[in-house]
């Protein structure tokens, strides 16, 4: 496992947009955001680009993405927005440059394609933290709190369970330790059967979700267990499932989903952790060690970077 250096006053950051395209409000909310705590910005030269369902063509978003990964002044990758198209340039990723020259990458939901990636081919410690979208929400939230923290400090992040958080009530009692892997349910099942399938054997898997409906969860979930992705698992920290509506009457809710899906692996599972596509969430480090424990209702994880 490698652990980049966290970031630094003065550092450069580029922002890049490797999956959707990204408003230009939101863009400058995030420069803003970023430049608040003393770090330099740089938009890749298609950042704020529009190409069909993309930011750019496939080798526009590309070479966004590997320019960051090889310029040596660059000290951090955050991704601009999730979406789609991260999958299909994952594989010509200069993972050679990575190991090379770690830096904190950040993003979540379909830049979750990346962050395994990043760990199948380097052992890279990446950050599940807010793209330009949640940075809009203003320096003074909690999303972007956590996110400066997660990426400017050495110390450990505490995640703890809100009552208020639809997923809360999903939960199997007991304590786990292992390497925190996961992210967005959707990419990581459209990842079973390619090379940079996670094996999660002693792992703690995190899980978030948008935008699916629950017969749809229910079978990404059963492809991951039939994949035998869930088999080692030690532990389930389950971030926020927002937007996964009901089909109509006679249909089980999200939640009786999760609890049939999950409950049944034999492992802790704590719910309600506030990570994911809702109202505010907390960045956390993927590829290192975390510990869950539902007594106290805390994910606690060691920091990506140094």
């Amino acid at each position: 496992m490698i652990r980049p250096r966290r970031l630094q006053k003065g550092d450069l950051v580029a922002l890049i947009s490797p999956s959707g395209a990204s408003d230009s409000g939101r863009i400058a909310a995030t420069v803003a955001a970023l430049e608040g705590w003393g770090l330099r910005v740089r938009l890749g030269a298609y950042a704020g680009g529009r190409h069909a369902f993309f930011a750019g063509t496939d080798d526009e978003r590309l070479a966004d993405l590997n320019d960051a990964l090889r310029d040596p002044a660059v000290r951090g990758v955050f991704c601009m927005r999730g979406g789609y198209g991260m999958q299909r340039i994952v594989d010509r990723v200069d993972f050679a440059a990575v190991r090379a020259d770690p830096k904190v990458v950040m993003g979540f939901s379909d830049i979750t394609a990346l962050h395994v990636a990043l760990w199948r081919e380097a052992g890279l410690a990446t950050v599940h933290g807010p793209t330009a979208g949640q940075f809009e929400r203003g320096p003074s939230s909690l999303t972007v709190r956590a996110a400066r923290h997660a990426v400017m400090l050495d110390d450990p992040v505490t995640v703890t369970a809100v009552p208020d958080e639809p997923t809360y009530a999903v939960r199997v009692d007991g304590s786990a330790s292992g390497t925190l892997l996961g992210g967005n349910l959707a990419m990581l099942a459209t990842t079973v059967g390619t090379p940079h399938a996670l094996d999660l054997t002693g792992a703690i898997l995190l899980l978030e979700e948008v935008g699916e409906a629950p017969y749809r969860v229910d079978r990404m979930l059963v492809h991951l267990r039939r994949a035998g992705w869930l088999s080692g698992v030690r532990g389930v920290a389950l971030g926020q499932f927002t937007d996964c509506t009901d089909g109509g009457p006679g249909y089980p809710p999200i939640l009786d989903v999760l609890t049939e899906q999950l409950t049944s692996l034999g492992v802790p599972v704590l719910g309600g952790l506030p990570i994911g596509h809702g109202a505010q969430q907390v960045a956390v480090g993927l590829g290192v060690p975390a510990q869950l424990d539902t007594a106290s209702g805390t994910l606690i994880v060691t920091p990506a970077v140094t």
